[in-house]
């Protein structure tokens, strides 16, 4: 089936015991076995089964199938958050002592685990900016075990060359996670760029509506677990191949963090999936339009979004996203006072530290999602006082665009 179908039916037929067509919320804890042997057997993986939610729903594994075949993966497990997501990868690789290659640009949430939550554990992040990969390649040594990338940093709107810094991790015989959360696989499947690992948070663009919170990781099957330098996967890869990086981290990382989403949680993330291929074009439409507006409006400063064709990455985004800009963009209003008050004067748009939402967003990155970082690290990470992050919905344009138009005159 071709992607837009596969939202609507992936990894779901009707369901057996009454025909329902909308995969049903297992709103169960735990699953009940007729004998003590059967419920044994379970817990050994003699027989198949559901045990406990913590480590697999049924409404959850009908999402994971969705999202597998929709990223042309080989598995996937979702997760409660897309920073559990992320947890979840690096705990499952990563041992006091390792080292991570990321992208500068990346959101300051990551930013914080790798540089902050990691380092207490040992675990040092190198940030490079990505419009040379040559800086992938300049940052790697014989400690480095993974490297971390999104397909549009956020909110630095930078795009990294995707397969060329794939070509580089492999070299190096190391795994590559691409955060596909701004783009989602109607934009770009990364393991056609040679992604090993693909995380999402699906509280974004996929749920598309602000009402839950979940995540997902995604093994491509492009990395070769069994030549990888991870002992224990390379060993359990013995046992169950190219699934070894999933099974480590659904019977032990993921079991006993306990990053499990919500059943009902997974199924709003079923329902936005359905509605994501038309959701995503309006997205990208509306946002290159308002980008071309606010770059011919002569009160705005600066104006960065990668679908524009002044970005310096308008190739990459021809080439990687089908010309595609993806929802997100910047702007500035040339000082943090303006861009209070220009967020202040909006009627139709909400300010919310949230992105990916059917509604247009707005927020003050520096004085929020980035507020715990020095100015240095801020504006290295391309934040800027004057900075206004804009996740642009799917509303007639005219209505955004006249929204935008009258809060900028109010501000000056």
């Amino acid at each position: 089936m071709k992607a837009d179908t596969l939202a609507v039916h992936g990894g779901f037929a009707e369901e057996a015991l009454f025909g329902a067509s909308a995969v049903p919320v297992y709103q169960t804890v735990s699953y009940a076995y007729k004998t003590a042997q059967d419920l044994a057997d379970a817990f050994e993986s003699k027989t198949p089964g559901y045990i406990y939610t913590r480590i697999a729903n049924p409404t959850t594994v009908a999402l994971e199938t969705r999202l597998t075949e929709l990223e042309g993966g080989i598995g996937c497990i979702a997760t409660s958050s897309g920073m559990a997501a992320i947890a979840s990868v690096v705990m499952g690789l990563l041992r006091a002592g390792d080292h991570i290659v990321a992208a500068t640009g990346i959101f300051g949430g990551t930013v914080s685990l790798f540089k902050n939550t990691l380092r207490r554990f040992g675990i040092n992040t190198t940030l490079v900016d990505v419009a040379d990969t040559n800086n992938f390649e300049k940052a790697i040594n014989h400690k480095t075990k993974l490297i971390f990338v999104e397909t549009i940093g956020n909110p630095r709107m930078d795009v990294p060359d995707i397969r060329a810094v794939a070509e580089i991790t492999h070299k190096a015989n190391i795994p590559f996670i691409v955060d596909n959360t701004v783009t989602t696989p109607f934009l770009i499947k990364p393991v056609d760029f040679g992604a090993d690992i693909v995380v999402h948070s699906t509280s974004k663009f996929i749920n598309g509506h602000g009402t839950a919170i979940g995540g997902a990781i995604i093994d491509t099957g492009n990395y070769n677990w069994k030549k990888g330098t991870f002992d224990d996967i390379r060993k359990l890869s013995d046992r169950v191949g190219q699934l070894a990086f999933l099974a480590h981290l659904r019977n032990l990382i993921y079991r006993d963090l306990g990053g499990c989403p919500a059943p009902m949680n997974s199924f709003l993330m079923l329902q936005g999936l359905e509605t994501l291929p038309c959701r995503m074009l309006k997205h990208c439409e509306n946002a290159k339009r308002l980008a071309e507006f606010l770059q011919a409006h002569p009160k705005a400063y600066w104006v960065n979004y990668p679908g524009l064709l002044s970005s310096d990455f308008s190739e990459r985004v021809t080439e990687q996203f089908g010309g595609y800009g993806g929802g997100l963009l910047t702007f500035g209003l040339g000082n943090k006072q303006r861009a209070f008050k220009f967020i202040d004067a909006l009627r139709l748009v909400k300010n919310q530290a949230n992105l990916g939402d059917a509604k247009t967003l707005v927020i003050h990155p520096a004085s929020t999602l980035f507020h715990e970082f020095t100015i240095n690290k801020q504006r290295a990470m391309g934040v800027t006082e004057d900075m206004v992050r804009i996740s642009v919905g799917i509303e007639d344009f005219e209505d955004i665009r006249n929204d935008f138009a009258q809060a900028i005159e109010k501000t000056f």
